[in-house]
């Protein structure tokens, strides 16, 4: 796989599903197709904003083999368990879904060093079929994988990325700078910083921003790559108060309502997750709405 595939605007896509219960597939293909037409790069399935710790191993398999049956941009799929023989089963089994590569998230329960988290990614890309891209997610997991630690595992030929969603612009720099030799994408994880990241070398972004609001999300890093940096910057600047509201603020449950008011319904959610009351509602939606109503694509 081109380690290109994976620079631009990804959208960690959410998992809809049904009345009851079940991951509704036909919505799933339909909300991949929009995001696609609205110019994301690439899907990212199986991830934070796609209750992926809610999804059995079966379900997981179910969402990739529907984006890669429904578009034939790049996939990377999340396949990280807790365990590594789940987390190597699941990576398999997404890789004969259509998956082009798997986001692997840092094993967290029992907590672990950096020294066990490089042994654990060196052997997973030893036996993955398809590269691996590193993910860092301290708010879930309450540890943050150090920049050397990404570097060191960044000269394996099969580990050819980092998702960073610690919101640290210095995390991004001191990514980019301590990989510049590698064939390695750094890709920013928080909406907020998405413009800052890319003007320091960042390759590009998963941003749950990117579910609901795709085309200005992905125009902020086109916007970097034409050189106009400045306009890069305004853009995402005219969408922190979204990003804010479906992050921090509501989280999966404001993505999916969001999808909703933009014609994307996404269905229910996973339990123990709960949907926005009537109050919260509302306010989400006006900020959607002056978001939407503030900013133009170009």
């Amino acid at each position: 796989m081109d380690n290109d595939a994976f620079h631009g605007t990804g959208a960690p896509i959410v998992t809809p599903f049904d009345d009851t219960g079940a991951v509704d597939r036909d919505r799933l293909a339909s909300i991949a197709d929009w995001l696609t037409s609205e110019g994301v790069d690439f899907l990212v399935p199986c991830g934070s904003t796609g209750e992926a710790p809610l999804l059995t191993t079966d379900e997981r398999i179910a969402v990739v083999e529907t984006i890669a049956e429904t578009t034939d941009c790049p996939i990377l799929a999340g396949t990280g368990q807790e365990g590594y023989e789940p987390t190597l089963e699941t990576t398999e089994r997404a890789a004969e879904a259509g998956a082009d590569a798997a986001l692997v998230v840092t094993p967290s329960y029992y907590g672990a060093d950096d020294d066990t988290l490089e042994s654990y990614y060196r052997d997973l890309a030893d036996e993955s079929p398809v590269p691996i891209v590193l993910y860092s997610v301290p708010k879930f997991t309450d540890q943050q994988l150090a920049p050397e630690t990404a570097a060191s595992l960044a000269a394996h030929d099969n580990v050819v990325g980092i998702k960073d969603s610690s919101g640290s612009l210095e995390s991004i720099q001191r990514l980019v700078e301590l990989t510049a030799d590698e064939a390695f994408s750094v890709l920013v994880g928080s909406g907020s910083t998405y413009a800052a990241g890319l003007a320091v070398g960042a390759d590009g972004g998963v941003l749950a921003l990117g579910n609901v609001a795709p085309a200005r999300a992905s125009e902020i890093y086109r916007l970097q790559e034409t050189g106009r940096t400045a306009d890069a910057r305004e853009r995402n600047a005219a969408l922190v108060e979204l990003n804010r509201a479906i992050t921090s603020e509501y989280g999966v449950p404001g993505v999916k309502t969001a999808l909703e008011m933009r014609g994307q319904p996404a269905g229910t959610l996973r339990r123990p997750l709960r949907p926005l009351d009537a109050e919260d509602r509302a306010t989400l939606e006006s900020v959607l709405q002056a978001t939407l109503e503030s900013t133009t694509t170009s």
